[in-house]
């Protein structure tokens, strides 16, 4: 191998995982007619034992529940207990080869072994348990105690594992909806800074319009400010998720309800009837906004309380995080693009570190940005049947951090079972490009350049995202978006403006700032300082 091969071995030595975690799945059945039937993850080794992909001639085994034993000797069970049947045990205190050996001399045909902990890869050496043929496999407690609450103490269980799907529907619907949300939160940005630019133009509007002002403009420090406070904050999130995720869950109700005002209220503007205005305390207000304001809590309200809704609250939380991020990108405004390179560069650090480099500092060897995505959990523990550092229960075990659009993934694998049932993006992957797509969106505006560099980054984003899912269809495993979506949108917005000869006002930016009627812009269109008027 060739020196430039080096970097690229060591990467994939990086990415790929030591010990295979092969996802299967059991499938139950109850006596009733017709027969109920569910399926449970379970983790199994594919080199000790091959599961059929579909359930085609499957062939169903009664389940015995012995859970109260950890199957470390045969004294533990009566004799015959096992005989032709599926037993399931607690793990622990010996390892997985010698409950399966011992299950395996008592005339079992298959041996399950339930864990309250996370579900681990299967690792053991098999080369003093080559007679054990008996299938083995892992599954949660918390499903062994499901399916004696469906099927009661008869139901009958056979193993398999369908193959991955080549590709998820659902990151279709995730594309869609993060295109949409940076090309319109771009164009609202511009549409507010043409205003603002009439209001400069007219001195009796420029005051009303000031006032209306809520918008944030980062500068380089603030933004070296605003990572230095993403670090801290996911480090916090890391250790004490059992308490912050209620914090972050509780701001996130506030300001997506806030958000979502934001967004109806700048569309019911632009209707013309309904105008109706209440008096109080010397101001006035629209009754439509009232009503507004009181429909924007009730959502907010309504997704804390179900948030735990799989079936339908997902819907909620992504019509709130979008309005949430169209709103953040309108409202934060870059002043130029050297702003928007140093936010963007620092993020995509950011992101690249706590995805890949914290697993070699973590004592488990799990990404810190995964693990809090996820929900991290508790301190580990040693699992004396395997000698592996397990994780614990996790930490607020269904509460997850809202800040991500999700979609129910749309086909049927193991995976949607043993992982989060959802395929998930984080909304700073759509707000950290959406500031620099708005970023363009305004520079058009004030350039009156016809939306060239809108249109380009935007598209830029779309490739990226594209090149984020090809990525993760190929290597199976979560990716970190802003390694694609960075320089993506950072190196067309580059291009178009070298291709333009416009990149020393395109980096200091083109900012209109007046400071009374008888100043004019501060940069003409054509880049050279503005004159004072006479």
């Amino acid at each position: 191998m060739g020196a430039a091969g080096l970097p690229w071995a060591a990467l994939w030595a990086l990415l790929l995982p030591l010990v295979a975690a092969d996802e299967g799945i059991l499938h139950a059945s109850g006596s009733g007619v017709p027969p109920v039937t569910k399926d449970y993850c379970i983790i199994y080794n594919s080199s000790w034992v091959s599961l059929p992909k579909t359930l085609d001639n499957a062939t169903f085994t009664p389940l015995e529940n012995l859970t109260s034993t950890v199957l470390c000797s045969s004294a533990e069970v009566p004799s015959g207990l096992m005989k032709d049947k599926a037993v399931v045990v607690m793990s622990g205190n010996c390892t997985y080869l010698e409950k399966a050996r011992i299950a395996q001399s008592l005339g079992a045909k298959m041996l399950l072994i339930a864990s309250k902990s996370r579900l681990s890869a299967i690792s053991d050496n098999k080369t003093d348990f080559e007679d054990v043929t008996l299938p083995i496999a892992l599954i949660r407690y918390n499903d062994i105690v499901d399916m004696q609450l469906v099927f009661g103490n008869e139901v009958n269980v056979t193993l398999y594992s369908p193959p991955l799907p080549e590709f998820d529907y659902s990151m279709v619907v995730i594309f869609l909806i993060a295109v949409f949300t940076v090309a319109l939160g771009g164009y609202w940005s511009g549409v507010a800074e043409l205003e603002n630019l009439k209001a400069v133009a007219s001195p009796g509007e420029r005051e009303t319009r000031w006032k209306k002002e809520e918008n944030v403009t980062f500068t380089p420090v603030t933004v070296i400010l605003f990572v230095v406070i993403c670090c801290v904050m996911l480090v916090l999130l890391y250790f004490f998720y059992k308490w912050l995720v209620y914090v972050i869950i509780s701001v996130f109700c506030l300001a997506s309800a806030m958000s979502l005002y934001n967004c109806l209220a700048a569309l019911i503007g632009e209707i013309p009837f309904g105008q109706c205005r209440i008096t109080c305390s010397n101001k006035t207000i629209e009754v439509r906004l009232i009503f507004l304001a009181i429909f924007c809590i009730a959502a907010a309200v309504v997704w804390a309380v179900f948030r735990n809704e799989d079936r339908w609250a997902w819907i909620l939380q992504d019509i709130l995080g979008v309005a949430f991020c169209l709103n953040f990108i309108k409202t934060l405004k870059m002043p130029n693009f050297k702003s928007c390179v140093i936010l963007l560069g620092l993020l995509l650090l950011y992101d690249v570190f706590f995805v890949f480099i914290t697993p070699f500092i973590t004592k488990n060897g799990a990404s810190i940005m995964v693990e809090v995505a996820a929900g991290p959990f508790g301190n580990s523990e040693k699992s004396d049947g395997n000698l592996v550092d397990v994780p614990t229960e996790r930490s607020a075990p269904h509460e997850k951090l809202p800040v991500v659009i999700r979609v129910p993934r749309l086909e049927h694998s193991a995976s949607t079972l043993c992982d989060l049932p959802f395929s998930l993006l984080g909304f700073g992957d759509i707000i950290v490009p959406g500031l620099l797509v708005a970023y363009c969106r305004r520079f058009d505006v004030q350039t009156r350049s016809s939306s060239i560099y809108y249109i380009s980054c935007t598209i830029a984003y779309a490739v990226g995202m594209v090149l984020t899912f090809v990525v993760l269809a190929l290597m199976k495993m979560g990716q970190p978006a802003l390694l694609y979506l960075v320089p993506c949108t950072l190196i067309t917005s580059s291009l178009v403006a070298w291709r333009r000869k416009e990149m020393k006002k395109f980096w200091k930016g083109s900012n209109y700032q007046v400071s009374d009627s008888s100043r004019t812009p501060l940069l003409q269109d054509d880049g050279t300082p503005g004159l004072h008027r006479k």
